[in-house]
């Protein structure tokens, strides 16, 4: 299992993070203004891959998908929020990718999901975990053959995702991180939708020690924590 990337160019490493494990590829590419982070997930024997999360930057992604020699066969959304999906479209076009994303999703795709479903990329599965909270369509992905999950803007680094925009619900994001994600591996390595934390990446044990949205209590206290509403 490794982080760091093959070099590029000139031995140059490459623009992205990589993380492999169990016959598959994670890339975890920065893109945009607001630390945002996009993803090829690529099946390492089909070639197969999704771009999660399309935004800005898409001649990054572009060239990530080119550097594995990869065939993108998916464009899977963890949430509806512009900064998630604004290359969709464009995405699409340029390579015939299928846009997936939450039957709850108000975003037109081609294909719907819901909790429990399994995106297949040749021999590489991802695992949809529905955890609305930051927006009602809301899901993180998990790939327990290769021990990470990405959680999309359910929850960062050091932090959880914002529940003051329309669709948002602290209560709901209270369910859903002391629900479904408390019973996750704690070995997983979360790979979040934006770079707020102190490192790109960290693992879910790591979280329930350090990250303050995930520390024991009510949800009265964690709704009174982020800010009350519901």
């Amino acid at each position: 299992m490794s982080a760091a990337g093959a070099a590029g160019a000139a031995g140059a490493a490459p623009p992205y993070g990589i993380f492999s494990s169990g016959g598959a590829h994670v890339l975890q590419i920065p893109v945009g203004h607001m630390h945002n982070f996009s993803y090829v997930v690529a099946d390492a024997d089909s070639r197969r891959c999704a771009i999660v999360d399309p935004s800005w930057d898409l001649d990054r992604v572009y060239g990530a998908v080119s550097d594995y020699g990869c065939r993108p066969q998916y464009i899977v959304n963890t949430h509806h929020h512009f900064d998630h999906t604004l290359g969709n479209r464009d995405a699409a076009a340029t390579t015939g990718a299928d846009i997936v994303r939450h039957g709850s999703s108000p975003l037109g795709g081609d294909l719907a999901v819901s909790d429990g479903d399994v995106i297949a990329l040749g021999g590489t599965s991802l695992e949809v975990l529905h955890t609305p909270g930051h927006s009602k369509d809301s899901i993180c992905l998990v790939m327990p053959a290769q021990g990470a999950v990405l959680t999309g803007d359910t929850l960062f680094v050091g932090g959880c995702g914002r529940v003051d925009l329309p669709g948002g619900s602290a209560r709901e994001l209270y369910r859903s991180l002391f629900g479904p994600v408390a019973k996750l591996d704690g070995a997983l390595i979360v790979h979040p939708g934006h770079d707020y934390g102190p490192s790109p990446v960290s693992t879910l044990e790591r979280e329930r020690r350090t990250n303050f949205a995930l520390q024991p209590r009510t949800e009265d206290e964690f709704v009174a924590a982020l800010g009350g509403g519901g």
